[in-house]
């Protein structure tokens, strides 16, 4: 792959991705609880229960409510290896908070379950080990059910159908509301976990090509060496017997030293001349594996385009669409216009990205100024357009521009 991706902006594009769920998880979690909490409220205001038991329940379940997000805060940057109270001063005051919580409403309201569920539920958002966080869900779940079960046969023995069906209602959610938020968490864990595998899939990507050429130099260079030094040894060998033989030798040596020089030059040809298609199909996976949604449209014959011109086009400005886009989204596109020989043809890069910073030079003094003078030397047209909501870089090369060198 020839475009390099520093490790600091891949990690900050890899993480946008995730943020956005992570807040759609914290948002679900404080849904759930503001629903629990207003339909204890409507059932207490059908019980006839005084306006301060609702008011004391109202208020206290929001200041519950807000003392569970330091809870989610903390889970999201949770350790495996660590136990649920690892960061136990940040943990204390919202477990005090649920305590209290519950100790107030369920002395107010008279129920169990109202006592119970603040407490199940802060705890289900520790930071407990998936085992143990299972058979705590399931526990927690059987003593919701049965408190439930027993509020109803004291606090309503004789109910209605109307009182009967609303606490129903209030039991579901009661009861439901640790495993609806261990199920978001459970979400949240897998998410972490497929976007560390996209990270180490991308490094392992760059570490096996790393691995590739190294490899390669090291083979070229390991077999020319080898047999240049046999060549001087028997040089010297020859020098007091056969000098013909032992300058032989020597020329042989030189001719060594030219063809790995050759062999050298022409591994570096190979990796920089790849082939357009496999170019733009390397800007893509680079672009997906750094958290942008990108995807690609190449004529079937791209591989006849000039890939000396188009080659380092591609290149470059995937490296501006990593520095500078917004890496959110990237349309990459190359064709040709008009026929294959015929007068006027052209070939069309075009990519296309969300709206960014102005990368007019790239940190090492090149970015679109030195693409500009690469694509005018062979006798083509760079057009560059911002608008609030895309950067769009076009560029237009004959079709018979110099350097078409790419293998077929």
């Amino acid at each position: 792959m020839s475009t390099v991706l520093p490790d600091a902006i891949g990690a900050r594009r890899l993480n946008r991705g995730i943020t956005a769920t992570w807040w759609y998880t914290v948002s679900g979690v404080m849904v759930f609880q503001v629903m629990v909490v207003f339909i204890w409220l409507s059932i207490f205001g059908g019980m006839s229960v005084d306006p301060v038991t609702l008011a004391t329940v109202g208020i206290g379940g929001l200041v519950w409510c807000a003392a569970s997000l330091p809870l989610l805060l903390q889970y999201r940057h949770r350790d495996d290896t660590a136990g649920p109270v690892a960061g136990w001063r940040s943990t204390l005051i919202p477990l005090a908070i649920a305590v209290v919580f519950g100790i107030v409403s369920g002395v107010a309201s008279g129920l169990w379950l109202v006592g119970a569920v603040p407490l199940i539920q802060s705890l289900a958002l520790l930071n407990w080990p998936r085992g143990v966080r299972l058979r705590l869900l399931v526990t927690a779940m059987v003593l919701l059910a049965a408190l439930w079960f027993i509020d109803w046969r004291t606090a309503f023995p004789d109910a209605d159908a109307e009182i009967s069906s609303a606490w129903v209602v209030f039991g579901v959610f009661g009861v439901g509301l640790p495993a609806m938020t261990v199920m978001s968490l459970w979400w949240w864990d897998v998410l972490v976990t497929l976007d560390r595998a996209r990270v180490a899939e991308a490094r392992l990507g760059a570490t096996q090509e790393r691995l590739r050429v190294a490899t390669d130099v090291h083979d070229l260079q390991g077999h020319h060496l080898q047999v240049i030094a046999l060549q001087l040894e028997l040089a010297e060998r020859l020098l007091d017997k056969d000098p013909d033989a032992a300058l032989e030798q020597l020329r042989l040596a030189r001719t060594s030293v030219t063809e790995a020089r050759q062999g050298t030059r022409n591994l570096a040809m190979r990796f920089r001349g790849v082939p357009l298609p496999d170019e733009i199909a390397n800007a893509v996976d680079l672009l997906r594996a750094a958290g942008t949604s990108a995807d690609a449209e190449v004529s079937p014959d791209a591989a006849a385009a000039p890939a000396s011109v188009l080659g380092p086009v591609i290149r470059e400005t995937t490296t501006n669409v990593l520095r500078h886009g917004g890496g959110r989204r990237a349309r990459l596109s190359l064709t040709r216009q008009g026929g294959s020989g015929e007068q006027g043809a052209a070939w069309r890069y075009e990519i296309v990205n969300d709206a960014a910073s102005d990368p007019a030079s790239g940190d090492d003094g090149s970015g679109l100024d030195g693409i500009s003078r690469r694509v005018a030397e062979a006798g083509g047209e760079v057009s560059v357009e911002r608008t609030k909501t895309e950067f769009h870089v076009v560029v237009t090369v004959p079709d018979r521009a110099p350097g078409k060198d790419v293998r077929r």
